[in-house]
């Protein structure tokens, strides 16, 4: 597993991270910051994270995903600090021998990262900002 908090996300990287000669199908969710949002514009989000807290648990979502689906590898990567409109904040990634099992498990993995994991954002707009509960 490639389970981590980092400033910036290296997307070849993550790609990279997944090779299995036994997989015969490779998913790969990328989340980036979008240009608006509630009907304002997005000048930029800025991610906080309780580490070790937020390892563990996506640990946790990872070991569920393992258990449900047979993987050949995993990947769960988000970023913190301020990133611009266009940027990735959030990789989820698996491998597997067939595609169904890669799809479903991509999935589960960012929809239970984005209810359970202890990341932050904060929304800038031009004339304000406020914290989103996008995470718990």
């Amino acid at each position: 597993m490639n389970i981590r908090i980092v400033e910036d996300i290296d997307l070849n990287e993550a790609y990279q991270a997944l090779h299995s000669p036994k997989a015969g199908a490779v998913n790969l969710f990328i989340g980036t910051v979008r240009n608006h949002s509630k009907g304002k514009e997005v000048i930029h989000l800025d991610f906080e994270a309780y580490d070790a807290m937020a390892i563990r648990q996506m640990e946790i979502v990872a070991e569920l995903a393992q258990a449900k689906w047979p993987l050949e590898k995993l990947v769960m990567i988000h970023a913190v600090g301020a990133k611009q409109p266009g940027v990735p904040v959030v990789v989820v990634g698996v491998s597997s021998a067939h595609r169904e099992a890669s799809f479903e498990a991509c999935r589960f993995l960012i929809d239970e990262l984005k209810k359970t994991v202890p990341i932050w954002k904060k929304e800038f707009y031009e004339d304000n900002s406020i914290w989103v509960n996008a995470h718990p």
